[in-house]
Parts: C-alpha cells; sequence; structure tokens
C-alpha cells in the first residue's frame, strides 16, 4: 500500500499525511508541482518530528512516478466515483492516489483505473484532503488484513 498525493495545495494537509504514513509505515509520494516547499514551517508543524520516520518521495511528474515505482494498481479517489470505499476491492500493492485540494483528479487522468469514493450525505462537497486519505487508507489496510496490532 502506499500513498501518492497528485499535486498537493496546502502544507498542513500534506504534513498531517506524512504523519498518517508515519504511524503506518506507508510509502507517501508526492507528485510536482506542489504548492509549498517540503521545507514549508506549516508543513513541518503539521507532520512535527515524524518526518525522519515517514517514507517520502518527491516526484517531478507522474510519469517518474510510475517509472520508478511501477505500482500494480492504481486507485484514484473521486467524490464521483459509483463504488464507495466500504464496498471497493483493495489489493495489499494498491496505490492510493488524491488529488490537488481545490480541483481534484481529471476525469481524463482516471480514465482506465479504478475509482473509489467516500459517501458524503451532509452538506458539503468533499472531506478534507488528510480526512479522506486517512479514512481511505486505514480502510485499505483493514480489507487487505495489513493492520498490525
Amino acid at each position: 500500500m502506499r500513498i501518492v498525493l497528485f499535486e498537493p495545495e496546502i502544507p498542513p494537509n500534506t504534513g498531517n499525511i506524512a504523519r498518517l504514513c508515519a504511524a503506518t509505515k506507508t510509502p507517501l509520494h508526492l507528485i510536482e508541482p506542489l504548492g509549498f516547499s517540503v521545507d514549508d514551517k506549516h508543513l513541518k508543524r503539521a507532520g512535527l518530528d515524524y518526518w525522519p520516520h515517514v517514507d517520502v518521495t518527491v516526484h517531478p511528474d507522474f510519469d517518474d512516478f510510475l517509472r520508478r515505482v511501477q505500482p500494480a494498481r492504481l486507485v484514484m479517489a473521486t467524490t464521483k466515483a459509483d463504488t464507495p470505499h466500504h464496498r471497493f476491492e483493495f489489493h495489499p500493492d494498491d496505490a492510493l492516489v488524491m488529488g490537488p485540494e481545490t480541483r481534484g483528479l481529471t476525469a481524463e487522468f482516471m480514465a482506465g483505473h479504478p475509482q473509489v469514493r467516500i459517501p458524503i450525505w451532509g452538506e458539503v462537497r468533499s472531506l478534507n484532503l488528510s480526512t479522506a486519505t486517512g479514512i481511505l487508507l486505514f480502510e485499505a489496510l483493514r480489507r487487505t488484513g495489513l493492520i498490525v496490532e
């Protein structure tokens, strides 16, 4: 399992996701351009002292990620997917791809890849990126038996 943040824009979200990845020993991949510097104080503050424990790789573009990592399967997170996360068949080697906070992933980018959504029944468009990433990662770990107790 790995987390891929495609062109993340908000430093505290990425910092929170880095902490999540440190807590679960999940590799984190950041796809440029980033909306901040990896030295950003807000990014560091959100990740606190966990940064040394994060397996993080910054890629100049998505093609570099695909070439270097060669993921078995990309799972695209989107509010527009038909399949809710609790009914999705996750695989242990999935790469969970999260889009930019202000615009999400485009239909063209997601074409040909499985897509998953987190059900929302309240009056909001979407969940915060770090919240959504945590929900998807823990459900994927639970469903694949990868949770360590």
